[in-house]
């Protein structure tokens, strides 16, 4: 674990922070993440160059060898919108774990998915379950998974450190839309829209947004 709770509770001012406990302690981890990343605080975060300090070796499915034809064709096909991406339960023997991305995913997507996986790390969270490569016998594909709280800690808390709650607020008061907000952080609009939405900052831009509408901008 990289970063400890009270260490991030010192220089941070609660204007700096959303509303909610709950997501004022996200934050502060998100911060704590970004500090180790040694980035500015509106700087777009690279989670590949982060990757390294978690010990993790980032592939694609592609790059699987013994994965059978027809499950390869069935994870980048018809289960392609089923799965971003996991990492192993075991480490390599130098200590790495694999993390395996879904290549028909567009980069700022795969952002998001592998900051997730970055957090799982971080924050010492252990999966429930191993995964298992390949159908069962209801054609179906398992990845392992982790508690319902860690799973939402270490989504909120990777997508608090790409998009961060003083930048993002910041933005929209300039008027910007998520789009534009998006391609700054180099993440997927939907991502934004979640950060806007948890922040409570939502009501805030769709005003910005109605009124840029009715004076036609």
């Amino acid at each position: 674990m990289i970063f400890q709770e009270k260490s991030y509770n010192l220089h941070v001012g609660y204007s700096a922070l959303p509303p909610g406990e709950k997501w004022q302690q996200y934050e502060l981890k998100a911060q704590g993440v970004r500090d180790f990343a040694r980035i500015r605080s509106n700087a777009p975060l690279n989670p590949f160059e982060l990757a390294r300090f978690a010990n993790l070796l980032v592939v694609d499915v592609k790059q699987i060898k013994g994965l059978s034809k027809g499950a390869r064709q069935h994870l980048l096909g018809s289960a392609s919108e089923e799965w971003s991406g996991g990492a192993s339960s075991r480490p390599l023997p130098d200590g790495q774990r694999i993390v395996i991305l879904n290549p028909n995913h567009g980069p700022m997507r795969t952002n998001a998915t592998l900051m997730e996986e970055i957090c799982h790390v971080f924050l010492g969270h252990k999966a429930n379950r191993l995964s298992v490569i390949g159908p069962d016998e209801r054609g179906r594909f398992r990845a392992r998974d982790y508690k319902k709280q860690d799973e939402e800690a270490a989504y909120a808390i990777g997508a608090a450190a790409l998009v961060p709650y003083v930048v993002l607020r910041r933005f929209v008061l300039k008027g910007q839309n998520s789009h534009e907000i998006a391609r700054h952080f180099r993440v997927s609009r939907e991502l934004v829209e979640y950060r806007l939405k948890v922040t409570r900052l939502w009501k805030n831009y769709r005003s910005e947004r109605e009124a840029q509408e009715a004076n036609g901008a």
